[in-house]
């Protein structure tokens, strides 16, 4: 059953998993964590990553607003090897929220001086930073003005709460031509990468699930029409868009009916996640980041917690489960694909032992880099404090309480509302003053 975070010393952590049957990777020497990777001839300074976190932070045209700035600065001067952007829309009315960021040819010069500022900071740290952006479109969670206006790949009555509308095959050529638009921008802007957003719920992974889309080329019973989406659009941002890495953050289970990579009853079934696995591989790709589940239905699969959103249940497993769900998944792909660098999720639940936990997994080669979502909010500075000194500071870990998922669910800004006050917890205060 669900429990708190409650654990003072390693004996504790670790005999809590045995308990729930599993055996925590754990490791004392933090060193793999700071080891240099070669990625696409890139030399990634460490084996720590930003997460994507989207900040709901953006100008009314979808450039970076002073706060995020503000967010990918602190993310500098941390030190970590990848900074992966969070989602950025590719058109308008796929953005998740009125102020999701959205990268478009009006805009791009903007990404261009956040990336400068990204580099200047992250130098003065001796970091040169592999830069990834996410884009996406948010298909069934599509709210550009704040109201929600899905477009979905097929209907699904899980999910649905008011009938979507149904994208037609043109619908969806238009916006893959804008997939590929944006990661042209993308490129002149200074990323080295682009992420082809397919989880959590949004349209990509919506296509990989669309068993029930009738009479199209992007969906059905066969594999080879709901994966082409995917592997069209990174076709031609390869060809398209020499120099830059193509990759994606791919959910290889959403555990729910009607989902991508389950069985008919919502359970894990990876057999789908991993054939797409081989056409990705086979296509060059070398760089790939795992997750699970969706935050808008079972937000305990990709971010186990202490605290629900007000309202929510209390999932019925054990935070642990989750965590160690998703090590085992990303152990998975990355033993089925030696050659892709393999990118884990769901850490920050384990607050000061994470990076113990994240450098015995590097340690048996089941990821290569350890990513951090929330713990990048609280904490942003972490890496650079076991570059210096080979140890994180307890007190200033994410407590998992879900004060930024609050935030992001009611479109607020999101943040760490205990470590970053000023801000965020400020926005905290409005929300709950406004009863949400």
């Amino acid at each position: 059953m669900h429990e708190r975070f409650k654990y003072k010393i390693k004996e504790d952590l670790i005999r809590k998993a045995k308990e729930l049957g599993y055996d925590l990777p754990f490791s004392d020497d933090i060193t793999p964590l700071l080891q240099p990777f070669n990625l696409s001839g890139f030399t990634v300074s460490n084996r720590m990553a930003v997460q994507p976190m989207e900040g709901y932070d953006s100008e009314n045209d979808g450039s970076p607003s002073e706060l995020t700035y503000r967010r990918y600065m602190r993310y500098a001067s941390g030190a970590s090897g990848i900074i992966w952007y969070e989602a950025v829309s590719v058109v308008q009315e796929g953005r998740s929220n009125p102020h999701q960021l959205w990268i478009h040819k009006k805009n791009s010069d903007n990404y261009s001086r956040l990336n400068d500022e990204v580099r200047r900071g992250s130098g003065k740290m001796n970091i040169d930073p592999f830069l990834v952006i996410q884009l996406t479109h948010s298909g069934r969670y599509s709210k550009p003005g704040g109201i929600p206006k899905p477009q979905v790949a097929a209907p699904n009555p899980l999910l649905d709460k008011t009938p979507p509308h149904i994208l037609t095959d043109d619908e969806l050529k238009r916006i893959m031509d804008q997939f590929v638009e944006s990661s042209k921008l993308a490129f002149r802007a200074g990323f080295n990468a682009v992420d082809l957003k397919a989880c959590h719920g949004y349209l990509l992974v919506d296509l990989l699930a669309g068993l029930t889309r009738k009479n199209s080329i992007f969906g059905g019973e066969e594999t080879s029409a709901r994966f082409r989406f995917l592997l069209e659009t990174f076709d031609r941002i390869r060809d398209e868009v020499p120099g830059l890495t193509v990759t994606t953050r791919l959910g290889i289970s959403d555990q729910y009916r009607g989902g991508f990579g389950v069985d008919t009853e919502g359970q894990p079934d990876f057999a789908e996640p991993l054939m797409l696995g081989d056409q990705l591989k086979s296509r060059g790709m070398n760089l790939l980041n795992i997750t699970m589940g969706s935050p808008y239905f079972n937000p305990h699969v990709n971010r186990p917690y202490d605290n629900p959103l007000p309202g929510q249940e209390l999932p019925d497993e054990h935070p642990l489960e989750g965590v160690i769900r998703m090590i085992n998944g990303t152990s998975l792909f990355q033993s089925r694909f030696p050659e892709i660098a393999v990118t884990g999720s769901a850490y920050s639940y384990l607050r000061l032992f994470s990076p113990n936990v994240g450098a015995a997994v590097l340690k048996k080669g089941d990821a290569k880099f350890i990513g951090f979502g929330r713990n990048s909010f609280a904490y942003p500075s972490m890496p650079l404090d076991l570059i210096k000194t080979g140890k994180a500071d307890p007190r200033k870990f994410c407590i998992t309480c879900s004060g930024c998922t609050r935030l992001i669910k009611n479109l607020r800004p999101g943040g760490c509302v205990k470590h970053d006050r000023e801000i965020y917890g400020t926005e905290l205060k409005k929300l709950i003053t406004d009863g949400k």
